[in-house]
């Protein structure tokens, strides 16, 4: 038998941010239904690094990020649980002079934003982390980036949204979405409509098809990530290593697990990713490289997931150009785990008030549609 609701924000996708934009809602006394495809934080908001970094970002970025580093702070009162979380330092490791330079660049330039970066090289990087390989010549420490359990993390933001009052649907994939100038209409099976006057596309890897239902056609690609875990090795390493220019990145959790991650795995189905062979033994020869400590360690575990690339590796967030009440946050291209939350808030205070207090002009729709693409439709 259908169920039929109507409710005041319908949300398409149950990761960390359609679940945190649902929290906010309800924290704003709106109605809110979520639709999620399979399990909130299933897909890459439960499966990516979980790195929570700040640093390295486009400047652009950075507002959103402050705003979700605060969010992070208070987890616990927030979502019932810390999710692992901790503000261990995040170095990004520089492998030659221009890498240095590109870091002393991105401190300077990022000043503004009061991150705390502190340059190391020489004997005082190696006092600091004597682990590191002769590849790294210096790096960039910003003490108060961290790391945390992305499955925990993304689930429970889902679960504090639902205690708050969200009706949260999950194993139900959206068919159909219309809008008659007014309310969206959401279908799922014969098991499911729901209507509203606000409509939030948070469907990740997948949000480029509910866009183009609205005349918004985007140049999103599926990515998918090479991830791997070790055997658990005797605790040395406190920060979440990254690379200056890209590669490999590696953490190390309290019972001594390395988690790595670094090169692109492969799609088996729409749906479905695994780590390939040769991206798993490229990962090995940077890892060992940067960290000689795992040249013995063996591989326990392998994984990929669905992550949604844009061209400028930048998201589409903001309100929709052809579509009232429609409201898009997609696209952030394997680096959406640390400002999800502070995504969500934004797209709450769009749903409400029809523009955010966070800066979000760079990330407007409109850069990826033609001037025919953008004029505003009645109805679809």
């Amino acid at each position: 038998m259908k169920q039929t609701l109507k409710t005041d924000v319908a949300i398409v996708g149950g990761g960390i941010v359609g679940a945190s934009a649902a929290l906010a809602l309800r924290r704003m006394g709106l109605q809110v239904a979520l639709l999620e495809r399979d399990f909130c934080g299933s897909r890459s908001s439960g499966v990516n690094y979980g790195g929570v970094r700040r640093q390295g970002r486009p400047l652009s970025q950075l507002p959103l990020a402050q705003r979700a580093h605060r969010i992070w702070g208070r987890l616990p009162e927030l979502i019932g649980t810390d999710g692992d979380y901790l503000r261990s330092g995040h170095f990004k490791i520089a492998r030659s002079e221009a890498d240095l330079a590109a870091l002393e660049h991105y401190r300077d330039a990022s000043r503004d934003f009061d991150l705390g970066i502190e340059l190391l090289s020489g004997a005082r990087m190696r006092e600091r982390c004597p682990w590191l390989g002769d590849r790294a010549l210096g790096g960039s420490l910003c003490v108060e980036d961290g790391q945390a359990n992305p499955r925990l993390v993304s689930p429970a933001f889902a679960r504090a949204a639902q205690r708050a009052g969200a009706q949260i649907f999950e194993r139900t994939p959206l068919d159909e979405a219309v809008h008659d100038g007014e309310l969206f209409t959401l279908r799922s099976g014969n098991a499911l409509e729901v209507r509203a006057p606000v409509m939030l596309n948070c469907a990740g890897a997948w949000a480029g098809a509910v866009a183009s239902r609205f005349g918004e056609t985007m140049p999103l690609r599926s990515g998918h990530p090479t991830m791997v875990v070790t055997e658990p090795l005797p605790y040395f390493m406190d920060w979440s290593l990254g690379v200056e220019g890209g590669g490999v990145y590696c953490r190390q959790v309290k019972r001594g697990n390395l988690v790595l991650g670094g090169g692109a795995g492969l799609a088996l189905d729409a749906d479905r990713a695994r780590a390939g062979r040769d991206a798993i033994a490229a990962l090995a020869v940077q890892a060992i490289e940067l960290l000689p400590v795992l040249r013995h360690a063996s591989f326990i575990r392998t994984w990929s997931g669905t992550e949604g690339y844009l061209p400028d590796r930048q998201p589409v967030l903001g309100l929709s150009a052809t579509t009232p009440g429609l409201i898009h946050g997609f696209g952030f291209s394997g680096a959406g785990f640390q400002i999800g939350p502070a995504v969500g808030e934004v797209l709450a205070e769009l749903a409400r008030d029809g523009h955010s207090s966070t800066p979000i002009e760079a990330f407007a729709i409109e850069r990826f549609l033609s001037v025919e693409a953008a004029v505003p439709a009645t109805a679809h």
